[in-house]
């Protein structure tokens, strides 16, 4: 992505440095941070580590200095920044005046060696990018917090510089996309349900910290929320406590079982975004709809469609049970959902929704378009055998047919092509009607 203009040479920084550095931190930055986020942004964080020594109170030094201590051109420096603001590095404040903007850079403390290994995810994602045995001997070897100032905090977030792994398919808008994972609030609400419905104490295994770890394990293996609840259960000790490590192995497995052909590493999203940025906005009514099927969750339809009322406890055990039953992605989910919806009078029927999941689970859908071209086609199906058993049963050459039926027989029949052209309106109304009735309540969404 171009970063030309997002920061200008003539504007100005300061440098603060918000608590001390631990010890060990130069090899924390070296082996640890550098895997992760690169050579370039280390020079960045330690270039500007030491500019606090020089810089002259209250008189800010413009990015041409920085520039020029780093022989590199301003949006490879951007991007430097984003990559220490996303893996938490660096805060950076934005101050606007009459003549021109400049920025204060608040250093963070870098974990100290021994406390980076206190951090699941960045655990986590070390590992994927160096290696079994080089982790094992880093870990081996070494024997943990960020903090806050004034003005507007313009800090990017993780989600809003990495991704994780490589989708198999891009997401329509990927700035938006982006922008809901680094707001990622996890509702543990379907959670303790589960737990209840088990007559598993909730208290020991919800913790504050398991809720943290449950949440990183979430975003980081982009997994939905039956198969968290699946991990969770099977790390779970035979005093009804959740095994960190065993569930973290659960989680990496059941990535693994989804995405075979994807790697957990840190990728720049920023990066990737110039190359999709045409596919912004869906171009039609379907493509808007599909969108939305393909991005939120089942539990925030259901209250979509409810008018912003919460899910009953009943609707979501009965999606959740079908999901975990048949493996259905969310988007499809979301599609099988507004289906049996609109063909049932807006009521949730466990009987039909199993019914149908079960077929699509065997046609192996994964995306709201596979799935709404799917039940378009299963309902032609449908229409054209009700039209041709009509017409099935004819007269046989001995029967006595009455008056009225050789009457009937002289009227010109209707031509084929009336009756799928009326199955065909009457689909494209049904289209109509469910697009108003999401769109009408998701104006939120499409803002």
């Amino acid at each position: 992505m171009n970063f030309i203009g997002k920061l200008l040479p003539v504007e100005g920084y300061m440098v603060v440095q918000k608590g001390n550095l631990p010890e060990g931190y130069m090899r924390s930055l070296t082996h640890l941070y550098q895997p992760l986020i690169g050579i370039t942004a280390v020079m960045l964080y330690q270039t500007l580590l030491h500019e606090i020594e020089l810089q002259q109170a209250n008189e800010p030094q413009t990015h041409h200095t920085l520039m020029n201590y780093l022989n590199l051109p301003l949006d490879d420096i951007y991007r430097a920044r984003l990559k220490l603001e996303g893996i938490g590095l660096l805060n950076t404040y934005k101050h606007q005046t009459d003549k021109n903007d400049y920025y204060t850079y608040e250093l963070l403390e870098p974990f100290a060696p021994g406390d980076f290994f206190e951090d699941a995810m960045l655990t986590q994602l070390l590992y994927h990018h160096v290696g079994d045995e080089k982790f094992t001997v880093l870990k081996n070897h070494y024997v943990t917090k960020p903090r806050l100032h004034g003005g507007n905090n313009v800090t990017a977030a993780f989600h809003d510089v990495f991704q994780t792994f490589q989708p198999q398919m891009e997401p329509s808008d990927p700035v938006k996309a982006s922008h809901e994972e680094s707001n990622v609030q996890i509702d543990f609400t379907w959670m303790k349900q589960m737990l209840k419905q088990r007559m598993i104490p909730e208290k020991y295994i919800l913790t504050a910290d398991n809720r943290k770890l449950i949440s990183q394990m979430m975003v980081l293996y982009d997994l939905a929320e039956h198969e968290i609840e699946k991990a969770v259960m099977w790390a779970l000790t035979a005093e009804n406590k959740l095994d960190t490590d065993e569930f973290k192995v659960a989680c990496h497995d059941l990535f693994k079982s989804t995405h075979q052909q994807s790697v957990i590493k840190l990728t720049d999203i920023i990066a990737k975004q110039g190359k999709t940025q045409v596919k912004t906005k869906p171009a039609t009514k379907e493509e808007q709809l599909i969108y939305e099927l393909e991005t939120i969750s089942p539990k925030q339809l259901l209250e979509d469609l409810s008018s912003g009322n919460h899910a009953s406890e009943q609707d979501m055990k009965i999606i959740r049970d079908v999901m975990t039953t048949q493996g259905l992605p969310s988007p499809v989910m979301n599609v099988l959902i507004h289906y049996v919806l609109l063909q049932s009078n807006m009521k949730l029927s466990k009987a039909y929704l199993e019914k149908i999941a079960s077929h699509w689970s065997r046609a192996n859908l994964q995306t709201a378009k596979e799935a709404m071209e799917f039940a378009k086609k299963e309902k032609a199906k449908s229409q054209a055998g009700y039209v041709k058993k009509q017409n099935y049963r004819k007269p046989a050459a001995n029967e006595v047919v009455p008056d009225w039926f050789k009457d009937r027989k002289k009227k010109p029949a209707q031509p084929a092509t009336t009756i799928n052209h009326t199955e065909t309106e009457e689909e494209k109304a049904e289209f109509e009607a469910l697009l108003r009735e999401f769109t009408s309540k998701n104006n939120h969404l499409q803002g």
